[in-house]
């Protein structure tokens, strides 16, 4: 049992401390950094794909990497808005890492990007446990989830910065309660912001992008309940940050880059890594895979440029 919890404790430390590297790095590139969370089907997709349209439409530098464990179906939405989109395939491995991320960031983010927004792998359990060196962490719940998804994953929306609430125009057919949904987010993150949402009305529109500049320009952040300080790690155990967790350190990649013009799409292939059952911020796991637990804060291009077709966003292994 002690091994086992020792090996829990370095894991969460590697990701931390790779997080804190990333955070450091994104931060004097003068870049902000959202991790989006959520269930599969909350309607995170449509909604990326407005924020970044008005984005670009207000002539900031933004760009996106979305996370799958297959298809490329979101990155082709997500490049329809005009700026740099990488899609990075899992292959079964239902999260997002610091190193993973910082290995696909380098060599392909824009050096003058002022907001990188992540859409992370559809899902409430693996993704709440990794800081990825966040700005601001944003969890989203459509109306047809149910009021209770808060009190369901209480570190998911226990670590959020910023809780969104997505289709809004269907609320009154769902019989969705926003008033119990609101005071169960209370509940699990005290004075945490609420917003309500609808791609396809417009409503909220820009309320993403308005509070990503916000925070990259010093705008107080929440502070959740839950984080928890002994997670702001300041480098690997040794004292040393790890060269791979550095944008200017090698590249972490799995495979080629293939773009054209602003699209672009990335594949990482990791093992098989499922849960049944939500991780809370105060508990370790460990297994084949890497974990860490998120507290969270805030940037180049060496695409092939290959497929003809501006809507098209390619991949390669």
């Amino acid at each position: 049992m002690c091994r086992v919890v020792d090996l829990q404790q370095a894991v969460l430390a590697k990701n931390d401390a790779c997080a804190h590297t990333l955070r450091e790095d994104l931060a004097a590139r003068g870049t902000a950094v959202v991790n989006l969370l959520s269930s599969p089907g909350s309607g995170k997709t449509a909604l990326l794909e407005r924020e970044l349209t008005l984005a670009r439409s207000r002539g900031i530098p933004v760009a996106a990497l979305t996370a799958d464990l297959a298809t490329e179906n979101d990155a082709v939405r997500l490049a329809r808005s005009g700026v740099p989109v990488k899609q990075v395939l899992t292959d079964g491995l239902c999260h997002l890492e610091a190193e993973m991320l910082g290995g696909h960031l380098h060599g392909w983010l824009p050096a003058d990007t002022r907001l990188l927004f992540i859409e992370n792998v559809g899902n409430l359990v693996c993704p709440a446990s990794y800081d990825l060196g966040e700005t601001l962490r944003i969890v989203l719940a459509s109306v047809t989830e149910g009021e209770d998804k808060p009190l369901k994953y209480p570190t998911a929306f226990g670590l959020a910065h910023l809780v969104v609430v997505t289709k809004t125009d269907i609320a009154e057919a769902v019989s969705f309660d926003e008033a119990e949904f609101r005071a169960n987010v209370e509940r699990i993150n005290p004075g945490v912001e609420v917003v309500l949402t609808s791609a396809r009305r417009g409503e909220g529109d820009g309320v993403l992008v308005d509070r990503a500049l916000a925070a990259r320009d010093g705008a107080p952040v929440h502070i959740p309940v839950m984080t928890r300080k002994s997670h702001h790690v300041h480098g690997a155990r040794d004292g040393q940050p790890r060269d791979e967790c550095h944008l200017s350190g090698g590249s972490h990649t799995h495979g080629t880059d293939h773009a054209h013009h602003s699209h672009h799409a990335h594949h990482s292939h990791h093992g098989d890594h499922t849960h049944g059952a939500d991780h809370t911020h105060g508990a370790d796991h460990g297994h084949h895979s890497e974990h860490a637990h998120a507290p969270l804060a805030q940037d180049g291009g060496r695409p092939h440029t290959t497929d003809p077709d501006p809507d098209t966003v390619a991949s390669g292994r």
